[in-house]
């Protein structure tokens, strides 16, 4: 009876189980909580059983971060070292790799360094959250020529849905199976009322359809930005700039609140390109300083530029006390966010703004942005930071918003 209790196939839902017949890719779209991960760490482990006592077999665990595939696809809750109820694998984690007593191996590898995939080959391959990584598109297509090991490689994608260009072209793939899960599902290994309370709050928004349902959302109708623009702004820059600045939306509801921090500079040729969104949550006044500070002084930028609704003189005092004598102009709203984020929108359906790779945080707040703010209420600092920034590059003296004091 102890061993059934833990027999996967008799405890996973149909949806956590591997599709029927030939398959490349399988995709799990779920919810936060929905059981997505334990479905992929089983499905490697159950791969690697298979394989026999002994085996050459190849896997690659590919996360955002090589902290996240230790600490979700590894050490998590539903990692492969705490699923794995016999022939558990030992964690190297100096080598980056997981050994089990048959032979089998996993490599670990980032978002953040798609060519880490250049040279090593595999037979199968767990990637997580793919609709967060970094470099999605350089790190999957690496990944792909490293799968060609075997009769049939394959790979799971476990991930939160976001509309990102990647996960819409695997959607349309001939050989990828999509499976969908609810966090609804998986009530039953969840903290009691953690669904209620959720669904209380975000139940019928588009964030919870999202984050809860595991539901694909595409633009709003009403929003300011689409992706299918963006996607077609995104280059990567070769040339200076002459000129850069940072702007920065101080948050206004405590450290727990997001501070928009957005850099964008000027070509030459008069269009503006968005260089980084260094935006950050859960920072005090110095923390969300340094970091404007840190974005200042890595993309030598000529000044920065700092919205004071909520601080007044204070976000130019803290911005100081970080740095002494930073260039710091400071903006005051006169107009709604709306109002004010509409000449920057045409700015984009003119063909004057460029983003110099994906930020997908931001784009998501872009897209997501219509008259009467983002759908799930909160404010879109994210974007509050662009709109800013490209106000000072490229609207500056045309009205609102306007440099009130430098």
């Amino acid at each position: 009876m102890a061993f059934l209790a833990r027999d996967w196939p008799l405890l996973a839902r149909p949806e956590q189980l591997p599709p029927q017949g030939r398959w490349q890719t399988w995709m799990i779209m779920g919810g936060r909580g929905s059981g997505k991960t334990r479905a992929g760490a089983e499905w490697v482990q159950a791969c690697v059983m298979a394989a026999g006592r002994r085996t050459d077999l190849r896997i690659a665990l590919v996360a955002e971060t090589l902290g996240d595939a230790r600490e979700v696809m590894i050490d998590g809750i539903s990692g492969l070292s705490r699923i794995a109820r016999r022939m558990r694998p030992e964690v190297e984690i100096s080598r980056r790799r997981l050994v089990w007593p048959n032979g089998a191996i996993a490599q670990i590898f980032s978002s953040e360094d798609p060519e880490s995939l250049r040279g090593p080959q595999f037979h199968l391959a767990w990637c997580d959250e793919l609709a967060k990584w970094k470099h999605a598109d350089e790190t999957f297509d690496m990944l792909q020529f490293a799968l060609r090991l075997g009769d049939q490689p394959r790979q799971v994608v476990t991930t939160t849905p976001r509309p990102v260009p990647l996960v819409r072209r695997l959607m349309g793939d001939p050989g990828t199976r999509l499976t969908r899960m609810a966090t609804s599902a998986n009530a039953a290994h969840l903290a009691p009322g953690f669904l209620a309370a959720l669904s209380a709050r975000y139940g019928g928004t588009r964030l919870g359809r999202q984050e809860l349902d595991g539901e694909l959302i595409e633009d709003r109708a009403d929003a300011l930005w689409k992706r299918a623009r963006i996607d077609e702004i995104v280059v990567k820059l070769a040339e200076p700039l002459r000129r850069i600045v940072v702007a920065v939306d101080p948050p206004a509801g405590g450290v727990s609140a997001c501070c928009g921090i957005v850099v964008a500079g000027l070509k030459e040729n008069g269009q503006a390109v968005v260089l980084a969104d260094c935006s950050v949550e859960g920072e005090g006044p110095a923390g969300w300083a340094r970091a404007v500070v840190s974005a200042y002084r890595r993309f030598e930028a000529d000044r920065v530029v700092a919205e004071i609704n909520q601080g007044g003189d204070m976000v130019k005092s803290v911005l100081q006390g970080i740095e002494a004598g930073l260039p710091v102009s400071t903006v005051r709203a006169r107009r709604g966010k709306f109002l004010r984020a509409e000449p920057v929108a045409a700015l984009y359906e003119q063909g004057r703004v460029l983003h110099a790779g994906r930020f997908a945080a931001l784009e998501d707040q872009m897209c997501d942005f219509g008259p009467e703010g983002l759908s799930n209420g909160r404010s879109p600092d994210r974007l509050d930071a662009l709109v800013w920034a490209l106000t000072a590059l490229m609207l500056e003296g045309g009205g609102e918003p306007r440099i009130r004091e430098v």
